[in-house]
């Protein structure tokens, strides 16, 4: 009986640096059954069905390294595993989430492929995974498939997982600066950096935002009171109890006047340039919805202007324009909101989107749009004599990029408005006619100073460039010279590990150091056990990474982890690989011998910094041949000094730990230091010993601590099995 069917047996998420690539994937172990003998070429109409629905295959270059590489392979025939790769990677696009990275491979088992491909967002990839099985089996059974509405429900999954625009472009910043990141929530809080030289964001909030910043920022009258007593102009005005003070106060301000809410946000509630008695009691009812106080203030002429300061200093500036539109003598003002300004392109209800889609409808808020129509005499259903303009909306469209043209006298004021309120990241608004010429000279003013603002108008203004604002907050965070990280130090291999990682956690505690420590036997911090369970694991190792007293981390990682997890940090300072058994197999994940083990441990050695040193076991012909993979420097141990992989590392100068008389030796070339009179726990064996001190000493641990730490040390019975 045919199996002309693919099944999908397992999925692994591998989090972290794997046997595959150093950014996570999703690993898919796939059984395509009979179709193992029916490659791409030999099912009638396949090729045409695949690429009519995905003609963006065509980009694919495959192994073959060229445009239309995959098309090229699947004309020739290959196999559904593969055509499931692209097909997933192909979905993610489409869908928004970039992932140019794949692979698919056989196992020892016939039929059974493991299928793997970047996963920025687990539960984007799992769905793409689903749906791409699915369309290569409508494809192969010649069954129609709706490929929109998955890619529709991709992208659904996307948004509702993804960080906001504002958070993703500062992780993109400390990425492109090889800051490592960490995300703390299913929101925007996001760890930069790890232990004790983390910092942490929430979109555009730091952990240097204070929180009586944020609270005086939300207080416009307390705001202006104080801007006021350091000399930043900011408009006249008070706040109001009744309909009847506003316009009370409104004529011993002079009109026309501007009435908000005390404490709203995003606009909400905020009427301009109003002239009238009923437009400000309108106005008022329309502010008090939103806040319990209300303020009346000084009509600034001009148009609204964002500035984002960000440590002191401006980075981007936006110019707000008023939103209109142009009757033709037979449309409603509902109908011409749609057709001259949803349908641009740059509004929409996403984050993603610059400018606001303008609803009038019960789903949304459209009061103020409402209320500035009437002071017009019109409605949203009223046709207006054609050329006539129509003002919808006088803020909320602030999208327009004037960063070059800001005077600097305009800059310093909005820096200072900052620093009075206490913000290292502002939004500051202010109202002026034009912004490359002092606020004094014409009458203009500081209006809000906002915590936590969108960075999205810089990123994708309607006009202008994008400015590098998420780069201005992670050099605002980390001096040029920091890169958020600690030392870290990974140990793996077929034997000895736990022993290895807990004495190089006692050497840099000895040194001082608080040392978070995540093993076989257990979790620690400062040699204190917080778990009493195995923890050489993904959710362990991230526990360490995100406590902010660590100064230096200790990781054992077991093979089957890495195949399962893959490891908890990206790069590491030291990595050490003990030794490979040629009897250790996991066939339970299609590991059958000693070569493939090798490909697995050698994912310790592939996150080596190349200012880092991978440690390797010079008398384990497999370890040793790992040397040539690491991107930063080696130092070998053995027992004997006669290992002729010793001798040809320390002929080209470089360093190597040994045995001679009893003593310990660090070598390096022909230079040698000696540590003598060392007596180790009775069970520590040679090798264990050597690999540790090794380790020691690229961390820049001299001798003598060494020495004590070799015999101060304690060795679990647990740590000694393992």
């Amino acid at each position: 009986m045919n199996n002309k069917t693919i099944e999908i047996i397992d999925v692994l998420s591998l989090r972290g640096p794997n046997i595959w690539t150093y950014r996570p994937v999703l690993e898919a172990w796939v059984d395509i059954g009979d179709l193992e003998d029916s490659p791409s070429n030999t099912i009638p109409g396949f090729y045409e069905r695949l690429t009519a629905w995905l003609p963006s295959l065509v980009e694919h270059h495959c192994g073959v390294g060229v445009h239309g590489g995959f098309l090229m392979r699947l004309r020739e025939g290959t196999w559904p595993g593969h055509i499931m790769e692209h097909v997933m990677i192909e979905l993610q696009n489409l869908a928004g989430m970039q992932s140019g990275f794949g692979k698919a491979r056989e196992t020892g088992k016939r039929g059974v492929y493991k299928v793997v491909v970047r996963a920025r967002h687990e539960e984007v990839s799992r769905a793409a995974l689903v749906a791409a099985r699915d369309l290569v089996m409508a494809a192969i059974e010649d069954k129609p498939y709706d490929v929109q509405s998955t890619v529709d429900h991709l992208r659904n999954i996307l948004e509702s997982v993804a960080l906001g625009p504002s958070t993703g472009c500062i992780v993109e910043a400390a990425t492109d600066r090889r800051i490592p990141s960490m995300r703390l929530n299913d929101g925007n809080l996001v760890q930069l950096g790890y232990g004790i030289k983390q910092r942490r964001i929430w979109t555009a909030e730091t952990d240097q935002t204070s929180a009586i910043a944020e609270t005086i920022s939300s207080d416009k009258e307390l705001t202006k009171t104080l801007l006021q007593s350091c000399g930043v102009p900011v408009p006249e005005g008070r706040i109001v109890n009744s309909a009847a003070d506003a316009w009370e106060a409104a004529e011993s301000i002079g009109l026309p006047v501007v009435i908000k809410p005390l404490d709203g946000n995003h606009g909400r509630g905020v009427s301009t340039n109003l002239n009238t008695a009923a437009d400000i009691e309108a106005a008022f009812l329309l502010a008090e919805q939103e806040s319990s106080d209300v303020i009346v203030e000084r009509f600034i002429l001009g148009n609204e202007h964002r500035l984002l300061i960000v440590g002191g200093k401006l980075v981007a500036a936006a110019r707000g324009e008023e939103a209109t539109v142009v009757a033709d003598g037979k449309s409603s003002i509902s109908e011409l909101i749609n057709s001259q300004l949803n349908c641009d392109p740059r509004r929409g209800s996403s984050e993603d989107c610059p400018l606001n889609l303008i609803l009038i409808d019960e789903a949304d808020d459209p009061r103020v749009v409402l209320l500035e129509l009437a002071r017009q005499g019109y409605t949203t259903e009223s046709i207006p004599a054609a050329g006539k303009k129509i003002l919808i909306q006088r803020n909320g469209n602030v999208a327009f990029d004037v960063t070059d043209q800001v005077h600097p006298t305009v800059a310093a004021a909005a820096s200072l408005a900052a620093r009075i309120v206490g913000l290292d990241i502002a939004g500051v608004d202010l109202v002026v006619e034009d912004i490359s010429k002092p606020l004094a000279e014409q009458g203009g003013a500081i209006v809000e100073v906002n915590a936590g603002p969108g960075l999205l108008m810089h990123l994708k203004p309607a006009d202008g460039p994008a400015r590098p604002v998420g780069r201005a907050i992670v050099d605002h965070l980390f001096a040029e010279d920091e890169s958020g990280r600690i030392p870290i130090i990974g140990v793996t291999g077929s034997h000895g590990t736990t022993v290895v990682s807990r004495l190089i956690a006692w050497f840099l505690h000895l040194q001082g150091a608080y040392v978070g420590l995540a093993c076989k036997d257990g979790l620690f911090l400062r040699q204190r056990p917080v778990l009493k369970k195995a923890s050489d694991n993904w959710d362990a190792g991230r526990q360490v990474l995100m406590n902010r007293m660590v100064e230096a981390a200790v990781f054992e990682s077991s093979s089957k982890a890495i195949l399962s997890e893959g490891l908890a940090y990206d790069w590491c300072q030291v990595g050490v690989v003990t030794n490979i058994d040629p009897a250790d197999t996991l066939p339970e994940f299609y590991i059958d011998d000693a070569e493939q083990m090798s490909r697995v441990l050698r994912t310790q050695i592939d996150v080596v910094l190349s200012t880092g040193v991978a440690v390797l076991n010079a008398a384990d012909e497999r370890v040793a041949e790992l040397a040539s993979l690491c991107d930063g420097s080696v130092i070998f141990f053995a027992a004997s000094p006669a290992e002729a992989v010793i001798a040809a590392h320390l002929a080209n100068g470089q360093r190597a730990v040994f045995m001679r008389d009893g003593n310990i030796v660090l070598a390096t070339g022909k230079e040698e230091i000696l540590i003598d009179n060392a007596t180790p726990h009775a069970a520590l064996t040679m090798e264990n010993s050597l690999a540790a001190v090794a380790a020691a000493w690229a961390l820049g641990i001299g001798p003598e601590l060494i020495r004590a730490g070799i015999e101060t040390f304690e060795a679990t019975d647990a740590a000694i099995a393992a």
